[in-house]
């Protein structure tokens, strides 16, 4: 892996700016994320939240392994026949509902509770499945340092531009986004920049309804 370290004032201001963004996130949105659980309750059947191992922030030492919320957008026990695969453009496991949840991206509220443990921050790259990992470091090189030293974020530079994984390609091109997101995180005026750019996209992402 690479040696690099960030910025530690970046570090504590981003993971201060977390802490305070959402939280006050979870007071505002609350009555949002109620109706959106009263919603898939009443939809289909299957729990309200969906929850996943994913791979964290990674150092020279070990890789972090967390479990990650978000609203339930598949039917109960999606994977259950096919195993883990990514999901693909109209994918019959996506409810109605999920679907639009999916575009506004409100399914990834849920993790704000993610980004108060520490498991996540508000921007970064997107957290792997395990069940993923070994095959795309494997396949891409350099894949592996994507979160190095980063915590993988709930939105981020490879998401505002590109919709969910649905092939190698996809994760390939994403990966280019990751690396230009960790050279952001080096100096205060590149890393403020980068980090609203990204946050005011997401919010146009999610009133224009454009997500996968």
């Amino acid at each position: 892996m690479k040696t690099y370290t960030i910025n530690p004032y970046i570090k504590f201001f981003k993971r201060t700016i977390d802490i305070v963004i959402s939280s006050l996130l979870l007071i505002v949105l609350w009555p949002l994320m109620l109706m959106t659980a009263i919603a898939i309750k009443l939809s289909s059947a299957g729990p309200i939240i969906f929850s996943q191992q994913r791979i964290g922030i990674a150092t020279e030492k070990y890789v972090e392994f967390f479990t990650m919320y978000k609203f339930r957008t598949m039917i109960n026990n999606a994977e259950q026949t096919s195993g883990a695969i990514l999901a693909c453009k109209n994918d019959s496991r996506i409810t109605p509902l999920g679907n639009f949840l999916r575009k506004t991206r409100l399914d990834e509220l849920p993790q704000l509770f993610n980004v108060l443990r520490g498991d996540m921050s508000l921007v970064g790259p997107r957290p792997e499945r395990p069940e993923f990992y070994q095959r795309l470091e494997h396949e891409i090189p350099f894949f592996v340092e994507r979160t190095f030293l980063i915590q993988p974020g709930i939105t981020g530079l490879a998401q505002i531009n590109q919709g969910y994984d649905t092939c190698l390609d996809d994760v390939r091109t994403k990966l280019g986004y990751d690396h230009s997101y960790a050279l952001s995180l080096f100096t205060p005026i590149q890393w403020i920049r980068m980090d609203l750019h990204i946050m005011l996209k997401t919010v146009l992402v999610m009133v224009t309804g454009r997500g996968q």
